[in-house]
């Protein structure tokens, strides 16, 4: 997999660089744009404020989750890509950097009700916002920090912003609901369950980096060549995170091995596991996904290994990281756009 994806990028990583998937070669890639990233988190505490003082508090249950904030990440490195400036330190924040910031504000929301949805009670390896607080208060503070993202968004004076957040949260919204309806249903298929992810989770990946382009001032194909890398860059790393869900450590994801399949959720390794399954087994994989998965889940992972679903899986997520990275010609050569070839690769080697 690392071959094809190093000649894509032009040329093979040296050797002193970090394994894709690790958390160093995450951080590596932060690196290329720490300030900016500063200024993000900056902005991000700034914008949760409120005079409400449950508000403050939930707000800061979520910062003090910390996660992978790729999403912002993405924003930056796009929009530095682009030409947007640096920080000027006590300055205005630059438009891209208020733009990762409200990105990252519509994915919070996001996770504040889809936790309530799922009844989730863990989140990279804390009690989740609900667990703690209770849905009642979860789903209205999700509600401001959604609000709170228009208001950010507003700033930027971009009517094309608009236009793309306006389509962007409409999409994930229909994705979120086409997810409640495919739970439980084991007649799922992988066309219904990719149309999942492209609305859910790769919408909001393309339409960071298209903003980022569109308020760094790219030219209008530059800007769809951007929407086109986030959305297969999205999609790659959904794709690995239904792999995780039946093949990782939980302590260093910080969630419980197949909360897919207690929460119903046929993902694409249980769904390929289905359809290439003796009669007996498909049958105890239709009524996991229908009823208790957990109390099979024994039965289940062999099912996913013995049919190589995990497998099929990662090599549609590598796919979608080779039309990622083939997007990114289109740019400059910069540190930034080898920041976003590995980004592409993180996404499909990471094991968190």
């Amino acid at each position: 997999m690392n071959s094809v994806l190093k000649a894509l990028e032009g040329a093979p990583a040296p050797a002193a660089q970090p394994a894709p998937g690790s958390a160093a070669a995450l951080e590596a890639i932060r690196e290329l744009v720490r300030p900016d990233l500063a200024a993000v988190d900056l902005a991000i505490r700034g914008g949760l404020k409120s005079a409400v003082p449950l508000v403050d508090e939930i707000a800061e249950h979520i910062i003090g989750g910390g996660g992978k904030r790729l999403r912002p990440l993405l924003v930056v490195l796009a929009g530095r890509a682009c030409g947007a400036g640096v920080q000027v330190p006590g300055g205005t924040a630059p438009l891209h950097i208020q733009s990762a910031a409200f990105i990252e504000f519509i994915h919070t929301a996001t996770l504040l009700h889809d936790d309530v949805v799922d009844m989730s009670s863990l989140r990279r390896g804390r009690n989740t916002a609900n667990e703690v607080f209770g849905n009642q208060a979860s789903v209205l503070v999700g509600d401001f920090v959604y609000s709170r993202a228009f208001q950010m968004m507003a700033a930027v004076r971009s009517q094309r912003v608009i236009e793309i957040m306006a389509e962007a949260t409409n999409v994930i919204a229909e994705g979120e609901v086409l997810q409640l309806m495919n739970a439980r249903d084991p007649d799922t298929t992988e066309q219904r369950y990719l149309e999942v992810i492209h609305r859910k989770t790769a919408q909001l990946f393309q339409a960071g980096a298209e903003v980022a382009a569109v308020v760094s001032g790219a030219p209008v194909e530059l800007q769809r060549t951007l929407a086109r890398y986030g959305r297969h860059l999205g999609t790659a790393y959904q794709l690995i995170d239904d792999v995780l869900d039946y093949d990782s450590d939980p302590e260093t994801r910080g969630k419980n091995l197949g909360d897919d399949l207690a929460e119903g959720k046929p993902t694409l390794p249980l769904i390929h596991a289905l359809r290439n399954s003796a009669a007996a087994t498909a049958a105890l994989i239709r009524q996991a996904i229908a009823g208790d998965g957990l109390a099979q889940l024994g039965p289940i992972l062999a099912a996913i290994e013995s049919t190589g679903g995990l497998e099929y899986t990662a090599r549609l997520a590598q796919a979608e990281a080779e039309q990622a990275l083939a997007a990114l010609a289109a740019l400059p050569e910069s540190p930034f756009r080898s920041g976003l070839a590995a980004l592409a690769r993180f996404a499909i080697e990471r094991r968190h």
